[in-house]
């Protein structure tokens, strides 16, 4: 059953935490930083708002949720989009089947209620309105103000907040005012060794040839900065067994060809020069245009 609890005479419905399978796989120091962030040193003390940065598909939201749940944190995530309103973000006005108004808070009002970890899934899209919602959260006010429900809610001590931001896409330009609320954690490539850690952690069932030819083609397209990441890497192991599966053959198997085949659908035909048996050729005709300028 939903819980239930009034504030200032208003009842608000909270919304439950997100339990799924998520495990961070890779630089522990990532997690480190996080965990610093949130820490509060002594009673005055406040946790700091941490904004994890970096390209889409690299586990930004596993690296969060992943460190939240191994401090024994309930973990609320919220999605925000470019139709994200400062409403959405608190408490919204639903008609329950008796025909009266129920106010429901969302899930960063209900980790802020019991204590929980509030993930801000790809904040980088929401508009400065509803950032201006969340600045009082931010300092050390701890709280936030809703219209739609006229009351005040204050952040129970235990909540922590954290922002997901991908470095390649916003919607809208985040406030300076509300950067300056939060601190920086870069998610990069990872390293070889991390790469094939997560890929493994994935898809299990998978061979190491297969699992080695696909971390050999991330690492060659991390060199020149192409957008495809392990997430991508994902994909196209997934599909590539699937398919051999369909057709009767070894999933295990690799086909060079099939495998790139399974790339163009999931990605694109260039990232077919990354592959490791195209790698030396594609170098090679780029120092030749090189040459030829």
């Amino acid at each position: 059953m939903t819980e239930k609890i009034e504030i200032s005479g208003v009842e608000v419905y909270l919304t439950d935490p997100v339990e799924v399978e998520m495990e961070w796989v890779g630089n522990e120091n990532l997690t480190n930083q996080l965990k610093a962030a949130w820490l509060v040193l002594e009673e005055n003390d406040l946790p700091l708002t941490p904004r994890i940065l970096g390209r889409p598909g690299i586990g930004k939201t596993t690296l969060a949720y992943a460190t939240g749940k191994k401090l024994g944190k309930e973990v609320y995530i919220f999605q925000c989009t470019m139709d994200t309103r400062p409403e959405d973000l608190l408490i919204s006005p639903v008609i329950s089947s008796d025909k009266s108004i129920k106010y429901v808070g969302s899930s960063l009002v209900s980790a802020m209620i019991k204590g929980g970890i509030c993930l801000l899934d790809e904040g980088n899209r929401m508009s400065e309105k509803s950032w201006a919602s969340l600045a009082p959260l931010m300092d050390k006010r701890r709280y936030v103000e809703s219209i739609i429900a006229g009351i005040r809610i204050f952040a129970h001590p235990d909540f922590r907040l954290c922002v997901t931001m991908n470095s390649d896409s916003s919607t809208y330009e985040v406030p300076e005012y509300i950067l300056s609320r939060m601190i920086k954690i870069q998610v990069d490539f990872p390293t070889k060794k991390d790469e094939y850690k997560i890929l493994k952690y994935n898809i299990p069932f998978s061979s190491e040839e297969i699992l080695q030819y696909c971390v050999d083609f991330l690492q060659n397209s991390h060199t020149y900065e192409e957008p495809y990441v392990v997430r991508d890497g994902i994909k196209i192991l997934r599909y590539y067994m699937k398919k051999r599966v369909l057709y009767k053959k070894n999933k295990n198997d690799l086909d060079k060809e099939e495998f790139k085949e399974a790339m163009q659908i999931v990605l694109d035909e260039d990232a077919i020069r990354y592959c490791p048996d195209e790698y030396e050729k594609f170098l090679k005709e780029a120092k030749d245009d090189l040459i030829d300028i």
